[in-house]
């Protein structure tokens, strides 16, 4: 294959090869590299084991620059410097034996389709992005002609630490004008992955389409869609793997005239903690064709620990979509009924569920809550919250407002209801109270997608104003309101105002380009 015009020369190119010969080159050619009990390959990521959110770049060239939520998340880059890392990235890929090529598409409508290209180094990147894009049958990849974007791995090689700019050894640069990207010196996998979703997040509202990071699946009816956002530990991915619905994906979509359609070809999955038990669409879609980076495994029967959590915590399936039994190929769906904004709150404030009027789901999709431990240092058991605009603020590339301009239009149009369901702390504050209970979430998830929990009886929160159903089938009624499951009702209140104001104080940043309902749809503290 020739990649001169990626101003690069080497002439072995091992371009899409089969999951087969992604195992020899990578058992071959890549340290670290072992093959599971299960069949799935295991990798390393090198030193860094997630992303690398502040070395990412956007290039400011004229043709963006009014259009980008500049700031923490789109860092400001000149297009000279883009030139530098590029030249280092090509370098330094020229000087390599063997390239592996991956051409494969984002997004399963045609219509909206982009045609991607992977250059990369390391065999475990190309199998990765193999899996995550959608793979081009043997005719498209005979015509796929040039490609729309062009991601150029160099993440072995480091960033200049003295070119202007740069923040650490690594960068990750988007240029939106020369449709490329370039990663040096970091060889996680999840930033090609999430430098895709960023370019849909650009390119899609162009067209009046919304990209959305969230799962999707469908029940028995195409009517019957459903949307779940989310931040990471939150149970995007867990709840959308039902095996009573069909899998439309597990994190990035877009929602266009016609309905909702998967960007990915493929699923990333957590498996900390991994069992069959719990999770057994995801359990059981690890075989062969999986990457599991930096998971742990016994060196004589290969079997995976998923309980180790010395390389990091982080620990990551990457796997084809159809590997999950239910999954809907192609992977497209009508519009959705229902929005599900899932949150992870370790207040032990928010009730297993809530219905949102439509400002309030303005509110807390700009919001995009969630809440961790501040941290395991002796003394430290207050949560901290965490805000991400639109949940996942980190992939956006408009203004927060105008993903939420997109979603409340498209609800109004197709008459969806948005619930918030938390699967946190109940039954008290962190240190006292429990995880809600999986059995109770799902029950709860079922209910709002047969319809159940339409007109039951409700409570209005004093604080956030939202209803809160008092009755759900097979969920324990004591368990809907959280103040009822504190031994000191009086600490639950003070612990919801505290969360409330919280929540007023994050807001303020976007008050100017919100409306005075969606302002008000806030917790009334």
């Amino acid at each position: 294959m020739d990649l001169s015009k990626h101003d690069i020369n080497v002439k072995n190119i091992i371009r899409n090869p089969s999951p087969s010969r992604f195992y020899e080159e990578a058992i071959k050619h890549d340290p670290g590299s072992a093959i599971t009990n299960k069949g799935a390959l295991v990798v390393r990521s090198g030193e860094r084991t997630g992303r690398s959110p502040a070395d990412k770049r956007v290039i400011t060239t004229e043709g963006i620059k009014e259009d980008i939520w500049w700031g923490d998340i789109n860092i400001p880059l000149d297009e000279h410097t883009f030139e530098i890392n590029h030249q280092r990235a090509t370098d330094y890929l020229n000087t390599r034996e063997r390239l592996y090529v991956l051409d494969g598409f984002a997004g399963w409508d045609p219509e909206y389709q982009l045609k991607v290209r992977i250059i990369a180094e390391r065999p475990y990147h190309g199998l990765f992005m193999q899996n995550m894009l959608i793979r081009p049958t043997k005719e498209q990849l005979e015509n796929f002609g040039e490609p729309d974007f062009v991601i150029y791995n160099a993440g072995k090689f480091p960033a200049n630490r003295f070119t202007e700019g740069m923040t650490s050894d690594a960068s990750v640069d988007v240029n939106f004008d020369r449709k490329e990207m370039v990663i040096l010196g970091s060889e996680y996998a999840g930033e090609m992955k999430k430098g895709i979703f960023t370019v849909m997040n650009y390119l899609m509202p162009k067209q009046n389409v919304l990209s959305m990071h969230c799962s999707a699946n469908e029940g028995d009816s195409p009517e019957d869609v459903a949307l779940f956002f989310g931040l990471s530990g939150t149970g995007k991915t867990t709840l959308s793997a039902d095996s009573s619905r069909k899998l439309i994906g597990d994190d990035e979509h877009c929602w266009s005239d016609k309905g909702v359609f998967n960007i990915e070809g493929g699923c990333y999955a957590k498996t900390i903690d991994l069992s069959e038990e719990k999770e057994p669409e995801i359990y059981n879609a690890i075989k062969f064709g999986t990457v599991l980076e930096n998971v742990v495994y016994d060196p004589d029967t290969r079997e995976v620990d998923y309980e180790d959590t010395s390389i990091t915590v982080n620990t990551r399936a990457s796997y084809p979509i159809d590997y999950i039994s239910n999954a809907k190929i192609p992977c497209e769906a009508g519009h959705p009924r229902n929005v599900i904004f899932l949150t992870y709150d370790a207040f032990g404030v928010l009730p297993p569920v809530s219905k949102l009027t439509p400002e309030q789901a303005m509110y807390h999709f700009i919001s995009g809550y969630t809440a961790k431990v501040a941290g395991t240092e002796v003394g430290v058991t207050e949560p901290k919250a965490a805000f991400s605009a639109c949940f996942g603020a980190a992939f956006l590339a408009w203004p927060p407002a105008k993903y939420a301009e997109l979603l409340a239009d498209k609800m109004r149009k197709h008459d969806a209801k948005a619930w918030l369901v938390n699967t946190g702390i109940t039954g008290g504050p962190y240190g006292e109270g429990n995880r809600m209970d999986l059995k109770s979430t799902r029950a709860i998830i079922n209910a709002i997608h047969g319809g159940k929990l339409d007109d039951v009886p409700t409570q209005t929160d004093e604080v956030f104003g939202f209803e809160i159903p008092t009755e759900c089938p097979n969920v324990d009624s004591e368990i809907l309101l959280p103040r009822n499951t504190w031994k000191d009702p009086e600490a639950y209140d003070k612990q919801a105002v505290k969360l409330g104001g919280l929540f007023n104080d994050n807001f303020k940043k976007y008050q100017e380009e919100s409306s005075p309902e969606i302002i008000e749809a806030g917790p009334n503290v």
